[in-house]
């Protein structure tokens, strides 16, 4: 008997299932009962990772003991059977066994899993008969997670306010349960409480407050935990570190998330991944895609939380390159697919101008979602797509998909840069009649600037009367469309509603000082140029940047501080000389200065998007690439126009992104259709 006793857990330890077998089968040539050796012999079958066998044995046992039940209950929770596990409790109890502690603390999760609140309340109450609730914290601290799961805190709370003896894993049970559900402060709250009562938090405990202080932005609590976990000597451990890098990085403390980081002996991919997030939530997207190039050294195989952060980070500074060499690593990932990897490649290349591969991501999602159709959506949107982007809409809802508060937004600005205002109308019309949906501000901001743009400022005027309390934005959205149009009289009557919200509103002055200036109204531009130096506001420079050869160039208006200012020039008249042949007349009516007509033609020449061209055309001279610009504010009219006929002149593809949208110019046309 001891010696297949000791041949099972042997087969066991090294998980040897043909042994196991050989030895099954000299048990039962022996003639030796089940009732010695049958659940040794489920055991090992359960270790050996072979359910199917150990059931059947189960089956045949003729007295099956309680430790035999909750085996079988726990290895098929543990094997994502948890449906089956519910069955071994019903039958466990309809043959009259009892469970036990470990019986409950296992099936516990199976309920949580299977969403079977009634099954759980039903087995809590059978715990609290048997005396199970309040003396075995084992048992509690099983409830208190299930309930927590369900997302019925109250009852989490009453559990583990009647156990007598409270030990670490109930209090930690609490504590990530209220952090999971964002209540930091409730966690933090538990916390205290234990450490008032002398209990030690263990690794999971401080990890997850350590989160919780993060949420919360409470630096001086984190800290504090930051020496404990010292301290306890758990610096090492990894949910310790990836929890200090969390905190520090949510309470903008990035230099010290960078210290801890720093003395991190092994990180895995897990404490790399929760680094590169923080630093691009941090807006240090530039350290972020640094850190990541020396994760891939390192060989950590980043996951998609990993690769969709990395993303965000080179959206945000136009990195396309970057960004298409970890779109290379995901496709040798196998991650092309994944629905995080796609939404932030979407993103990715409509922030970058390039639609078509964003299309081509989207096309090969293997499951799409919300969060995808909006960023395809919104990719069409800022690119000036407005019929695709509608397409795409009517789509979602035939797939049966609910827009959302994104969605809606994505789909009226993508009708406002299209200049599809009935169609953007008609998205309005139906938020206000669906119920579910509430207008927000940004709701109402995309259509006053739609109906401005459109000129209905009328109808934009009312709109905004119709918002309780309007704030500055929408009403400067209306002033900015009066500028677009030379609208000066209705420009004043919103210029007073804006000084009683927000008498030192810069951007207000300075929108109102270019309408005048635009209209010639030079007395009224000299009033306004004074009130904005005795507010002390600042106007942000126009400013152009160009990616060619890896190297970002960046140009301001009349800028002769570059390097190759001499061939820039040079090919700035060329270009000019060769597109006034083809019909280009420089429009100075964008020139925001009182000077005569040769000094305001000789202004426009130095635009900063012409200056960025004119380099970019320069540099690839004898290629075919597409050349990208960026400008931090939106392309003057002038410059518009002259790119049109530089696309045109030149055969090159030139794609621009201002403050507002992108510009696709092609053979003489722009995408935006000259609506923008």
């Amino acid at each position: 008997m001891n010696l297949y006793s000791s041949l099972i857990a042997q087969c066991a330890h090294t998980k040897s299932l043909s042994a196991l077998r050989a030895v099954h089968n000299n048990v039962i040539k022996s003639g030796f009962s089940y009732s010695f050796l049958g659940h040794k012999l489920i055991d090992g079958y359960i270790k050996c990772g072979c359910l199917a066998e150990a059931r059947k044995l189960f089956d045949e046992l003729p007295n099956r003991h309680i430790v035999t039940w909750n085996s079988m209950i726990s290895s098929h929770i543990s094997h994502g059977k948890s449906k089956e596990a519910v069955e071994f409790y019903g039958n466990m109890l309809v043959e009259g066994v009892l469970p036990d502690a470990y019986t409950f603390s296992a099936i516990s999760k199976a309920f949580s899993q299977l969403g079977l609140l009634r099954h759980g309340q039903r087995a809590h109450g059978l715990a609290v008969v048997l005396g199970l609730e309040v003396l075995d914290g084992f048992v509690a601290s099983a409830l208190v997670d299930m309930y927590a799961k369900f997302d019925k805190m109250r009852d989490s709370h009453l559990v583990f306010h009647r156990v007598l003896e409270k030990d670490v894993v109930l209090f930690t049970a609490l504590i990530v349960g209220y952090a999971q559900h964002g209540l930091d402060g409730e966690a933090l709250e538990v916390y205290e409480d234990m450490v008032k009562r002398g209990v030690k938090p263990n690794e999971y405990t401080l990890a997850c407050i350590l989160i919780s202080c993060g949420n919360l932005g409470d630096l001086v609590n984190g800290q504090l935990i930051h020496g404990l976990v010292i301290k306890s000597g758990l610096e090492s451990v990894v949910a310790s570190q990836t929890s200090l890098l969390t905190m520090y990085s949510r309470c903008n403390m990035v230099e010290d998330s960078i210290k801890v980081f720093n003395l991190l002996d092994n990180a895995n991919q897990v404490t790399w991944t929760s680094f590169v997030v923080g630093l691009v939530q941090n807006g240090r997207e530039e350290t972020a895609v640094s850190i990541f190039r020396e994760m891939i050294r390192c060989l950590i195989s980043p996951n998609p939380f990993t690769l969709s952060s990395i993303l965000q980070a080179c959206s945000s500074l136009a990195m396309l390159e970057v960004g298409e060499q970890i779109h290379a690593i995901i496709m040798k990932l196998g991650l092309d697919g994944n629905k995080y990897t796609g939404a932030a490649l979407i993103n990715l290349y409509g922030k970058c101008g390039n639609i078509e591969n964003a299309r081509y991501v989207f096309d090969v999602l293997t499951e799409l979602d919300v969060v995808a159709i909006n960023s395809m959506i919104y990719a069409y949107a800022q690119n000036g797509f407005g019929h695709e982007a509608l397409e795409l809409f009517e789509r979602m809802k035939k797939l049966e998909f609910v827009p959302n508060g994104v969605t809606l937004i994505s789909i009226l600005l993508a009708c406002n840069n299209a200049g599809l205002v009935e169609e953007g109308c008609q998205v309005f019309a139906s938020i206000r009649n669906n119920h579910k949906i509430e207008l927000t501000r940004d709701h109402f901001t995309c259509m006053i600037d739609l109906l401005g743009r459109s000129r209905r400022l009328e109808e934009a005027a009312l709109l905004i009367e119709e918002v309780r309390n309007p704030d500055v934005v929408l009403w400067r959205t209306l002033l900015n469309t009066c500028k677009i149009h030379g609208e000066v009289e209705m420009a004043e009557k919103v210029m007073r509603k804006i000084h009683e919200l927000a008498p030192e509103d810069g951007g207000t002055h300075i929108l109102l000082t270019n309408l005048y200036a635009s209209a010639g109204k030079w007395n009224q531009v000299i009033e306004m140029k004074s009130t904005i130096r005795d507010l002390k506001l600042k106007k942000s420079p126009a400013m152009s940047w160009v990616d060619v050869d890896r190297e970002v160039h960046t140009f301001m208006a009349g800028d002769l501080s570059h390097p190759r200012a001499h061939e820039i020039f040079e090919m700035l008249h060329g270009l000019m000389e060769k597109v006034k042949t083809l019909g280009y007349n420089p429009d100075t009516r964008f020139v925001l200065q009182d000077l005569d007509e040769e000094k305001k033609m000789s202004s426009l020449y130095y635009h900063s998007e012409k200056l960025a061209i004119a380099f970019a055309l320069w540099k690839t001279i004898g290629r075919s690439t597409t050349i990208r610009i960026f400008k931090n504010l939106r392309v003057c009219g002038d410059c518009h126009s002259w790119i049109k006929f530089v696309s045109l002149l030149t055969g090159r593809y030139i794609i621009a992104r201002d403050a507002k949208r992108f510009h696709h110019f092609k053979g003489g046309l722009c995408s935006c259709k000259d609506y923008w």
